[in-house]
């Protein structure tokens, strides 16, 4: 009862307060700066960097705190002791941000003298689980009264309020995608420059979405050019698939057929090298040899043991169908899947064809451009420049069975290794078993200014495609597989995280 009864009773001095309160100051009034200063003295230093003393200087002593969810604590020591235990400590961490631009301060006077002031504003939630990415966990309003104590400003009340999921105030979730305006302020909360997304339907590519910007300035179109960093393996996989669906190529022999590295020469092992073990991700290889202390490349296992992701091993394959063919891959691509599949912005290596005036730039999560790389040889695991469209009409042709027998589609699904959990490599792609003999295939991408995944679900013909130009935007796939694909979606996801 005494709990409800203070709750009660501060809602309604903040109201009263409000109402009657001078109006709202500038941003630019030194008595916003003032608090603003301040709270982010509490939240960004305090709460986010766990600086107890910021506590300690700015809470005043008769301090008293109510959240909607979390209840009511009636004193400094308890409120201080709560940031320890719950923010500060073991494998979960918290951030707050303030949602700029929503910030208020109204001024309280008695007789002409100012004595406290109401801050109000937006605030979102972000949290880290130990070994998983910093995810935005919700958004909620809040109202601070300070004390003015001579010079210095003091919390007294903190009330923290209307907490729910929605990243932005006032829009579902379900209407986010469905509002551009919402849709790029989201990027923009999540420091995303350009989001491409791809969303297949009944064995189609239903809708192509591009929001944010190339660069600053300058808006991103429906066709924007990313590069897709390790998309680029499914592509590699598909064609050489194709090569074998055509009789050219075998997944099971040796490739030293074809090529040997000279740095693994003078090791046996690489006569155990295949197809079928590169694209699995069994070679033995690391990602890269420039990993290794030598820079040069080795086995770090048997071939066809484990697994082990590599880039590498896809360099091997190329160079073993770049000898046995005596065509460059990207050469081969062009031929075997780009043209006819009409993938004309699609490109393994930089020519004057990509137009650079829809060319998505990569940035870091604090905003800095990285250069273009401009590669002059084609890379089987990385580097390809492509469209949402294109890397769409690729993906249905997949999911569709058209790019080579069935038989083969068969080998592509079937469990070549387990990476973790219930996920296993196919061949050129993730497996995810999903539940009730339901599977999903998907691959991601991650470099320097580039995020990308692609999720296909070829039972039920649906699929989503996600491109980022920054090295973080793995943080905004939480919302938009719940949103595309719902329950498998989350299924996905869970198993993602595990």
């Amino acid at each position: 009862m005494k709990k409800s009864y203070h709750i009660l009773l501060l809602l309604l001095i903040t109201v009263l307060s409000v109402k009657h309160a001078n109006a709202q100051v500038s941003d630019t009034s030194r008595l916003f700066k003032t608090l603003k200063t301040a709270d982010s003295l509490v939240f960004s230093v305090g709460y986010n960097k766990c600086d107890i003393s910021q506590f300690e200087q700015l809470i005043g002593d008769d301090f008293e705190f109510y959240h909607d969810q979390g209840g009511y604590i009636h004193t400094k020591e308890g409120f201080i002791n709560s940031i320890k235990t719950n923010i500060c400590s073991g494998s979960f961490k918290a951030r707050r941000e303030l949602v700029e631009g929503g910030l208020k301060v109204y001024p309280l006077y008695n007789n002409g003298v100012l004595y406290a002031a109401l801050q109000m504003g937006l605030h979102r939630f972000y949290q880290t689980n130990k070994g998983k990415p910093e995810r935005l966990s919700g958004i909620a309003q809040f109202t601070t009264l300070w004390i003015k104590n001579g010079d210095k400003w003091q919390m007294k009340r903190i009330l923290s309020y209307d907490h729910k999921d929605d990243p932005l105030p006032g829009i579902g979730e379900a209407q986010i995608f469905d509002n551009d305006a919402a849709i790029n302020s989201w990027l923009a909360v999540n420091h995303v420059p350009a989001l491409g997304i791809g969303i297949i339907e009944n064995g189609k590519l239903q809708d192509v979405k591009v929001y944010g910007e190339l660069k600053k300035g300058d808006p991103a179109p429906y066709n924007a050019i990313f590069t897709i960093a390790s998309l680029t393996k499914p592509i590699t996989s598909m064609l050489t698939l194709k090569l074998v669906s055509m009789g050219k190529w075998d997944l099971d022999e040796p490739l030293d057929h074809y090529w040997i590295d000279p740095d693994v020469k003078d090791d046996p092992r690489h006569k155990k090298l295949t197809t079928r073990i590169i694209l699995s991700h069994q070679s033995g290889f690391a990602n890269w040899r420039y990993l290794n202390a030598d820079k040069k490349l080795h086995f770090e296992f048997e071939p066809g043991t484990k697994y082990q992701y590599s880039g590498e091993g896809f360099e091997y394959l190329r160079r073993a169908l770049e000898h046995k063919f005596h065509i460059t891959l990207d050469k081969l691509a062009d031929s075997l899947i780009f043209k006819p599949l009409g993938m004309h912005d699609t490109h393994y290596v930089w020519s004057d064809e990509i137009d650079t005036n829809r060319l998505a730039h990569g940035f870091d999560p604090n905003g800095n451009m990285y250069p273009v790389i401009k590669n002059t040889t084609a890379n089987a695991a990385d580097m390809v420049h492509t469209t949402i469209a294109d890397y769409g009409a690729f993906v249905v042709a997949v999911m569709n069975g058209k790019l080579f027998t069935q038989s083969l589609y068969d080998q592509m699904i079937t469990h070549q290794v387990r990476t973790k959990g219930d996920k296993y490599m196919g061949l050129g792609w993730e497996v995810y078993d999903i539940g009730n003999g339901h599977y999903a295939l998907g691959h991601g991408g991650s470099e320097q200014g580039v995020h990308t995944q692609v999720f296909i679900l070829p039972q039920s013909k649906k699929g989503l495609i996600i491109f980022t130009s920054v090295d973080d935007g793995y943080k905004v796939y939480t919302k938009l597989l719940d949103q595309y694909l719902g329950t498998d979606g989350r299924k996905i996801l869970a198993l993602e995280l595990q």
